[in-house]
């Protein structure tokens, strides 16, 4: 039974047309060190570089550890190596007596450019809250870096409440303090299917995205919903990328342990030499 309520039954005006360029993240976790994070990225590198015409104008990002981000940056300079550069977390506050906190200044001036916040493994390993969430996500905002928030629910959150429902709520969360026009990326990642083998369906994701876009136009404006990127998250491998990418709603992919995985991440990074075929 739809609900009135929700913002995926209501009709409303188209939104504005705009061109969003899809992004392709690999969340790297706590794997490698300084040393196989530059042998990772030159072999991710060259095996780019050949086929740039099968990916275009994709934006490729990448998420090593804090200690591997120097040793990136630098490959990645020196190189010109058409790569961007992501964090994997942030402190909320810029600096002070916070041991073992990096702040998003500190971030900049390592040419990062994304800084995950309230990834499912912080939310649940790490017991941060919402209000937590969206203090970092402020914090990155302030420091020139674009925020990449991470929303999704648990299996007991689909049975109870269905998909949506909780991903709009820590939405909601994480941009209320953001000022207006302040840019961000938003990243579906159902719990359930992190790290599983066992994604969630195109549809699925498509459904949760076009709910997400449509609740931006109420939480911002219809511009911002209209240009924001929305990417999945979750079991994403080279044989399904494509079949997310095809759905209006998904920009694009936050990758775990496939991103780890030159030659696989490769593949999905070029994902519309599948599209055809999804």
């Amino acid at each position: 039974m739809s609900d009135a309520n929700d913002p995926t039954t209501q009709q409303r005006e188209p939104l504005p047309l705009t061109t969003r360029t899809p992004l392709i993240a690999g969340n790297w976790k706590m794997n490698l060190d300084h040393l196989q994070a530059i042998a990772l990225v030159q072999k991710l590198s060259w095996a780019l570089k050949d086929a740039r015409h099968d990916y275009g104008d994709t934006e490729v990002a990448v998420f090593p550890p804090f200690t591997d981000l120097r040793s990136v940056q630098t490959l990645l300079a020196a190189d010109k190596l058409a790569l961007v550069l992501g964090a994997q977390d942030l402190s909320p506050h810029e600096s002070g007596a916070y041991t073992g906190d990096v702040s998003g200044q500190m971030l900049a001036k390592l040419d990062v450019t994304y800084a995950l916040v309230g990834h499912s493994e912080r939310r649940h390993g790490h017991s941060e809250s919402d209000e937590l969430v969206g203090a970092k996500t402020l914090a990155a905002h302030r420091a020139g870096l674009v925020p990449m928030i991470c929303v999704g629910e648990t299996a007991e959150d689909l049975a109870e409440h269905g998909a949506a429902a909780i991903p709009l709520a820590q939405l909601a969360a994480a941009i209320a303090q953001l000022p207006q026009g302040a840019t961000f990326v938003v990243a579906y990642e159902p719990v359930w299917a992190i790290g599983s083998g066992q994604a969630a369906t195109p549809e699925q994701a498509e459904d949760v995205a076009r709910a997400i876009r449509e609740a931006l136009r109420d939480l911002r404006d219809d511009e911002t919903a209209a240009a924001t990127r929305i990417l999945y998250g979750g079991s994403v491998t080279s044989q399904n990328v494509a079949a997310f990418l095809k759905q209006p709603n998904v920009d694009g992919a936050l990758v775990g342990g496939a991103s780890l995985k030159t030659d696989e991440f490769s593949r999905i990074v070029q994902f519309r030499k599948h599209v055809t075929a999804a």
